[in-house]
C-alpha cells in the first residue's frame, strides 16, 4: 500500500519548529536589519540626552546662580531615576509589550528634555530631569530585548553589541553638538534639539517594529497575530509549522514575580555575576571620566587639550564597542569580555605608572577607551543572551539599574580617596581590582549560562523547561 494512503492515525506527526528555531533558521532579512538600525538610532538619542546634561549644568549655575550642591543633587537624583526606570520597565516590557514600553520611554525622555528648555528655575528643571531619566532608564532594556528577539542566533550577540554602541556614538556626538549650539543659541536650544529629535523616531518605531513574538505568546494573543509578526521578521517563508503549544502560552507568575524569577534558584548565580560585571564596569568608566581631566591637568595640558583627552576616551569607547561587535561574530562572547577587561586592567596600570608625555597620554587614553568600550559591548551581549526570551527585558532592566548604582558608588569612592590624599595614580591602581573581578566573573558566567536547561516557574504550577541562549 502506498505510504500516502495510510490513515492519518498511523502516520507519525510532522515535527514542529519552535518560534526561536524558525527565526534562527533563516538569514537576517531586511526587516530585521531595519529593527537593528532603529535600535541603534534610539540608543544614539539616549547617549545624546545623557551627555548634553553635563554641558548644560555649568551654564545653569552661571545663569541662575545655582549652587554646586543643587546640581549634585540633580545629578544624583537623575542617576537613581535611571536605575529605577530600568528596574521597573524591564518586567513591564516582558509582561505587557516591549514595543509599547520602549515607545513610552522615548516619549517621556524626549518630551521632558525639550520641556527643560522652558524651565523657569532650578527646581522645575530638576523635576523634569528626573522624569527624563526615568524614561532614559526604561528605553535601553526594551530596545536590547527587541533587537535580540528579532535577530537570528548566529548574529544575535554582534548585533546587540552594535545597537548598544549607539550610546557611545551619542556621547561623542553630544560633545560636538554642544560646542556648535551653545555658543550661538544658548543651552535651552541644545535641550530643545536633543529632546525633540528622538520624538521623530517614534512613528518609525511604531510602524516598523513588530512586538516581540515571545510577548505575544505569553499574553495569549491570537495565532494570526503571532504568525503575522513572524512573517514580518522572516518574509517569504511558511510559518504554519511553527508550534505554539499550550506550554509556551503559560505565563510566568503574575508580574510581581518576574523580577523574582531572575533571582530564583535557576538564575541567581547568573544574575549576580552579570550584576557584578555591570556594576564594576560602569563604575570604572564613570570614575575615569570624572578624573581624566584632573590627570590631564596634572600633566600640564591646557583646557582645550584636556577636553580633547576626554573626547578621545569617548571616541575610543565607541571604537571598542564596534570592535566588540565584529569580534562577537566570530568568538565566544564570554572570552571576548574576559579578554577586553584584562586588557583594560593592563591599560589602567600603564596609565597609572607610565610617564608617557602629552602625545603618549593621548594614545593611552584612546586605547583605554577602546578596551573598556569592548568590555561594555561584550557585556551587553552576555546580558541579552543570558535569559530566555520571556525574561530578557527584565534581566536587562535590572542589570542596567544595578550598573547605574555602580556609577554613584564609584563617585563616592573617588571622593573618599581624593579626600584621603590619594593621587590619580593610586586611584587608577585601585581600578584594576574591579576589572579583574569582571574578567573572572565572565569566565564563571561561561559555565553557568551554558547549562543546557533552565526551569521556569509557570502560572499553572508546573515547571516548564526553557533553553537559554
Amino acid at each position: 500500500m502506498p505510504l500516502d494512503s495510510l490513515p492519518d492515525s498511523g502516520r507519525a506527526p510532522a515535527p514542529q519548529q519552535s518560534v526561536e528555531e524558525f527565526i534562527d533558521s533563516a538569514p537576517m532579512g531586511p526587516r530585521q536589519r531595519l529593527i537593528a538600525l532603529l535600535g541603534l538610532a534610539v540608543m544614539v538619542a539616549e547617549g545624546l540626552d545623557i551627555t548634553i546634561a553635563s554641558f548644560v549644568y555649568p551654564h545653569v549655575m552661571h545663569d541662575w546662580g545655582t549652587p554646586m550642591s543643587a546640581v549634585t543633587t540633580v545629578v544624583t537624583a537623575g542617576v537613581l531615576s535611571m536605575a529605577i526606570g530600568g528596574a521597573v520597565a524591564g518586567p513591564l516590557a516582558d509582561r505587557y509589550g516591549r514595543k509599547g514600553v520602549t515607545t513610552a520611554g522615548i516619549l517621556v525622555f524626549g518630551t521632558a528634555t525639550a520641556a527643560m528648555a522652558l524651565a523657569p528655575g532650578i527646581w522645575i528643571f530638576a523635576l523634569l530631569r528626573v522624569v527624563a531619566c526615568v524614561g532614559l532608564g526604561a528605553v535601553a532594556p526594551g530596545v536590547m530585548a527587541i533587537v535580540a528577539d528579532s535577530t537570528p542566533a548566529a548574529r544575535r550577540a554582534p548585533v546587540v553589541a552594535l545597537a548598544f554602541s549607539g550610546i557611545a556614538a551619542g556621547t561623542v556626538a553630544g560633545g560636538f553638538l554642544a560646542s556648535a549650539v551653545i555658543p550661538g543659541h544658548g543651552w535651552p536650544a541644545l535641550l530643545a534639539v536633543c529632546g525633540l529629535a528622538p520624538l521623530l523616531l517614534v512613528p518609525l518605531v511604531v510602524a516598523c517594529i513588530p512586538e516581540s513574538v515571545s510577548v505575544l505568546i505569553a499574553r495569549g494573543r491570537p495565532v494570526e497575530e503571532i504568525y503575522a509578526s513572524l512573517a514580518l521578521l522572516v518574509p517569504g517563508r511558511d510559518a504554519s509549522d511553527v508550534g505554539l503549544t499550550h506550554a509556551q502560552r503559560d505565563e510566568p507568575e503574575p508580574t510581581q514575580k518576574l523580577s523574582v524569577i531572575v533571582l530564583s534558584r535557576s538564575y541567581a548565580l547568573t544574575t549576580l555575576l552579570i550584576w557584578l560585571c555591570y556594576f564594576a564596569l560602569l563604575g570604572v568608566v564613570y570614575l575615569l571620566l570624572n578624573y581624566l581631566p584632573l590627570m590631564a591637568a596634572g600633566a600640564g595640558l591646557t583646557a582645550s587639550r584636556t577636553g580633547a583627552v576626554v573626547g578621545l576616551f569617548g571616541a575610543g569607547t565607541l571604537c571598542g564597542q564596534l570592535l566588540a561587535s565584529l569580534g562577537l561574530s566570530r568568538y565566544d562572547r564570554f572570552r571576548v569580555l574576559a579578554l577586553a577587561t584584562a586588557l583594560s586592567a593592563v591599560a589602567v596600570c600603564v596609565a597609572a605608572a607610565a610617564d608617557t608625555g602629552h602625545s603618549g597620554m593621548f594614545v593611552l587614553v584612546f586605547v583605554l577607551g577602546v578596551c573598556l568600550g569592548a568590555s561594555m559591548g561584550s557585556l551587553q551581549a552576555v546580558g541579552a543572551l543570558a535569559y530566555p526570551a520571556t525574561l530578557r527585558a527584565t534581566g536587562m532592566g535590572w542589570m542596567s539599574g544595578v550598573g547605574r548604582v555602580g556609577t554613584l558608588a564609584s563617585g563616592l569612592l573617588g571622593g573618599i580617596m581624593i579626600s584621603a590624599g590619594w593621587g590619580i595614580s593610586g586611584i587608577f591602581y585601585v581600578l584594576c581590582a574591579p576589572l579583574a573581578l569582571t574578567g573572572a566573573a565572565a569566565l564563571l558566567l561561561r559555565n553557568e549560562v551554558r547549562r543546557p536547561v533552565r526551569s521556569l516557574p509557570r502560572r499553572t504550577g508546573r515547571a516548564t523547561e526553557v533553553k537559554a541562549d
